[in-house]
């Protein structure tokens, strides 16, 4: 999907319309320490086995996370992701 790398939009910040950048964020390592990491694998301990119901297959595309940044404020913010096999800007 091609995409153009700015975008008018409302920014929350500046409470009017402004433009945009657009940038993809990839996905980080998740945190070894956090809670519920912990917790999983607290669970996962010993002879009870996988506590989850097993994952079946893949989703055919993935959700792509999409920042943007204000270029009067600097603030970024979010949107809802949505899925699409290949994303370029233009």
């Amino acid at each position: 999907m091609k995409m153009p790398k700015t975008r008018r939009t409302y920014c929350r910040w500046c409470k009017k319309h402004t433009v945009h950048k657009i940038k993809v964020v990839k996905k980080r390592k998740r945190g070894e320490l956090k809670q519920g990491q912990r917790r999983f694998r607290r669970i996962e301990r010993g002879y009870g086995g996988y506590p989850r119901p097993k994952p079946h297959g893949e989703k055919p595309t993935r959700r792509h996370d999409l920042r943007f940044t204000c270029e009067v404020c600097g603030k970024s913010s979010t949107k809802r992701g949505f899925r699409a096999k290949k994303l370029e800007f233009q």
